[in-house]
């Protein structure tokens, strides 16, 4: 039997997913999760065939869930259920590990659809999400093929704030000071020629890079 991880702060919201799952998935064992902490805790103790994952947690981000089950287990399949359409949150979504990003208010006998095809290996997207992708990369394309002069320590940060952290988290993970990051983050932006996140995320992901990349310098 299946067995898929429902992370969603909202009761109604939950059952709603739930139902959700058992129509596109057939008979399955669900776990359900309404924060973060409980997720993870989840994960730490299972291994699941689905993910459905809200982002906007009362503890924290679904991004720290999305990661914790590809690390876990290769073979998971994150799917980010949610309200935020955001091109940031999509591409962080994305370079984090999510293999869909489904919104929900995307038609009821879509979503149902869609996730029947989970195992399928195609990303799972809400149309919406799919017409923000294609314009989001037409708009900001690379600015050059290659990472230019990025030295070792802004690919690191490149990397980091592509996989959604914040210039504290980022501070934190590299130990420096947070007003380091902020100007790491300043040289990427003017020597790649963007000016935000998404932007950021997108190249991270085209250069391949990793939050351990380069931690030198």
């Amino acid at each position: 039997m299946k067995k898929v991880l429902i992370l969603e702060d909202l009761t109604e919201t939950r059952r709603w997913l739930c139902t959700l799952a058992q129509e596109a998935v057939g008979p399955c064992a669900i776990t359900e999760a309404g924060d973060v902490r409980t997720a993870l805790q989840a994960v730490r103790e299972e291994t699941f065939d689905l993910a459905l994952i809200d982002l906007g947690l009362p503890d924290g981000s679904g991004f720290d869930v999305i990661r914790a089950v590809t690390e876990k287990n290769s073979e998971t399949i994150p799917i980010v259920m949610t309200v935020i359409g955001e091109d940031a949150s999509v591409v962080a979504a994305l370079a984090a590990g999510a293999q869909g990003y489904l919104l929900k208010d995307t038609d009821e006998g879509l979503l149902a659809r869609q996730l029947s095809h989970y195992a399928d290996g195609v990303p799972l997207l809400s149309p919406a999400i799919a017409r923000r992708i294609v314009t989001h990369f037409r708009e900001t394309g690379p600015a050059a093929e290659e990472d230019g002069t990025l030295t070792d320590r802004e690919k690191s940060v490149l990397a980091l704030i592509g996989r959604g952290l914040r210039n504290a988290d980022v501070a934190i993970h590299l130990g420096v000071a947070e007003s380091t990051v902020a100007s790491h983050i300043k040289s990427v932006y003017r020597k790649l020629g963007i000016s935000s996140r998404a932007e950021a995320s997108w190249h991270a992901t085209r250069l391949g890079l990793r939050p351990d990349a380069g931690d030198k310098g």
